[in-house]
């Protein structure tokens, strides 16, 4: 017997043609991304910039045109173009210790995207599972989830940050978890709201009485309907937190003075611009201000192109 269908208010109704469904056919989800982005054109500048930074990071030693910890003090603090006596060029010039500064700037982007990267990644899986917890069973569990969350927001992050690495020492690792840790509040708090919003829903409703388990509903039903505005948050944080690990670096306590980063770099410039060697700041200033930039032009696109009210445009 033919079960019979009653279309929602709004949508096509599809005509079945030789066992397929036949109906008004929509462009993919890449294409419409694709032309959201040649629409915008900030957002595509960001998507090259990011490109390029992503593809440095990754094959950094491949396009690194010299070892970026090798010194040559005979070298040092001279200006972007200089050529040396083996008719070797350094286009950025070199800093202090005659390190080659476009090198650093190469192996500088891998540190910086990783830790962003990584931090995100921590901060956000810990904030996402705690805020679906917190927003789903409610009660006590979501009073003391957001207490604790309350609680670390009650700390200044940068000083939160300073005193933690100062007790576990430089490195990346310690870097990225206390980076990692000073970001889950905003995701918990955000994945809360999304999940009580979601939960009295007849989806959840419909899951709930054929017997679906609490972690399957909040996983398999009520994630997705979240994820959007997490994504875009997402997206802002990896600034945030590049943004945070040049910070630290720049007070020492981030990665240790051995591995090249942004922030060490600027750290390392402050005693050449008084001198007049501009390039030592400069050019990882400028490095730092485009990733950021373009990170932010990107959240900005994605939160409007994941904003459901604008599915149509």
């Amino acid at each position: 017997m033919a079960e019979e269908i009653t279309p929602q208010v709004g949508t096509a109704i599809p005509v079945l043609a030789a066992g397929r469904q036949v109906g008004p056919k929509r462009p993919s989800e890449w294409r419409r991304a694709w032309r959201s982005l040649l629409r915008a054109r900030w957002p595509l500048f960001a998507l090259i910039i990011m490109g390029v930074m992503v593809f440095l990071a990754l094959f950094g030693p491949q396009v690194s045109p010299r070892d970026p910890t090798k010194q040559a003090l005979l070298q040092r603090q001279k200006p972007p173009g200089f050529v040396d006596r083996q008719g070797v060029t350094y286009f950025l010039g070199t800093d202090a210790l005659g390190r080659d500064i476009y090198s650093r700037l190469i192996y500088g982007a891998r540190v910086s995207l990783a830790v962003g990267v990584a931090a995100v990644g921590i901060g956000g899986t810990i904030g996402i599972l705690l805020g679906l917890i917190a927003g789903y069973f409610g009660g006590a569990i979501d009073d003391i989830i957001m207490r604790v969350a309350d609680i670390q927001l009650a700390f200044p992050f940068i000083l939160l940050a300073i005193m933690v690495l100062v007790v576990l020492g430089q490195g990346i690792g310690n870097l990225i978890l206390v980076l990692g840790i000073g970001q889950w509040v905003t995701y918990a708090r955000i994945a809360r709201a999304q999940t009580i919003a979601q939960r009295s829903r007849e989806y959840v409703e419909a899951a709930r009485s054929v017997g679906a388990s609490s972690s399957r509903i909040m996983f398999r039903s009520i994630f997705p309907n979240i994820v959007a505005p997490l994504i875009v948050l997402a997206s802002f944080n990896v600034a945030s937190v590049i943004l945070a690990e040049a910070s630290l670096s720049f007070l020492g306590l981030g990665v240790p003075p051995t591995i090249p980063t942004w922030g060490g770099m600027l750290s390392e410039s402050r005693d050449g611009l008084l001198g007049g060697f501009w390039w030592l700041a400069v050019f990882p200033g400028v490095c730092i201000m485009l990733t950021v930039l373009a990170l932010n032009l990107l959240g900005d696109w994605l939160r409007d192109f994941l904003d459901p009210r604008l599915r149509g445009r």
